[in-house]
């Protein structure tokens, strides 16, 4: 099936006006994005910054008629917005595709340190006698391709390779897709708990796991208000900058003494901030890894 896709640059300010004309056209969706392409991570508290301009579409499966509908567009807009031009609304047709299979199509393994391989569920593993962990990410964030989860992992890796992951038991806080947990199991941890926020993540996890042939005794999946009160030698959580502050009671809770920890999904000008958070739980910030402006905070607790 064929799609018609209306696409038009308009100021902020008029972007509903737009909306608005192409829904009473039978758009099946709309989308807005930045004209400018500068995303905007998380905001300062108490702004709502606004994007210079922004590039609305509209997605339509009647291919007829265009012409017309862009006259009704033209004309509702200037009966609305007397004073202002019509934005131009340029259009093209969709041709449909497989877009699952497209995104598989471009997920390759990735090899993540000196053991550990990420391997999408649907190829064969390059080293079959490395440690490879079978991926399928279903409606979960979380494959390894991201800088921050790519840090996270050859960290974990590295904790393999000195030794330390023997038998420990981890906590993944913000698990997603239950890369970073399975990742720690498969490298020779003990246990691992995931922890998030959303329902579908633990679906996820828990799929993932099967998929690796992890015992439902050596990871347990919880929401926040269900998670286990317990402390761990190994403590990692991808998230973002704010949440990472306000947890930092509660993950430093979590460690037990001399336990290793990982933070990431931060920007390289919040790693301090977040440093100094973790500080002041009496934590010792060991490293700061930065990958393409993202940062990976690890240290360790006192004992």
């Amino acid at each position: 099936m064929a799609w018609l896709q209306l696409k038009a640059r308009v100021a902020p300010s008029y972007a509903e006006t737009l909306e608005s004309l192409l829904l009473d056209e039978g758009a099946q969706a709309i989308t807005f994005e930045d004209a400018e392409d500068r995303p905007l991570y998380e905001p300062d508290l108490g702004t709502t910054p606004l994007w210079a301009e922004t590039v609305l579409t509209g997605l339509y499966d009647d291919l007829e008629g265009i012409e017309a509908m862009l006259e009704r567009v033209r004309a509702g807009w200037g009966a609305v917005e007397p004073d202002s031009p019509c934005p131009e609304i340029e259009y093209e047709v969709l041709q449909d595709k497989d877009w699952s299979r497209e995104w598989m199509d471009g997920f390759e393994p990735l090899k993540m340190g000196q053991k550990l391989w990420i391997v999408p569920s649907w190829t064969d593993a390059p080293d079959p006698d490395a440690v490879n962990l079978m991926l399928d990410p279903g409606l979960a964030f979380g494959t390894g391709t991201h800088p921050t989860t790519a840090l996270c992992l050859e960290w974990l890796d590295s904790l393999a390779v000195e030794g330390e992951m023997h038998e420990s038991e981890v906590l993944d806080f913000g698990c997603g897709s239950g890369i970073l947990a399975i990742a720690a199991l498969k490298l020779g941890a003990h246990f691992a708990q995931g922890v998030d926020i959303d329902p579908q993540a633990l679906l996820a996890t828990r799929d993932n796991a099967e998929r690796n042939g992890i015992d439902e005794q050596r990871l347990e999946v919880a929401l926040p208000e269900h998670e286990p009160q317990h402390q761990y030698a190994i403590v990692v959580a991808n998230i973002l900058a704010g949440p990472l502050v306000e947890l930092a009671p509660t993950l430093a809770s979590r460690m037990a003494p001399g336990a290793r920890f990982a933070l990431s999904g931060i920007l390289a000008n919040q790693a301090d901030g977040l440093a100094e958070a973790y500080q002041q739980q009496g934590l010792i910030i060991d490293d700061i890894a930065t990958r393409e402006g993202w940062v990976r905070v690890s240290g360790h607790a006192p004992g």
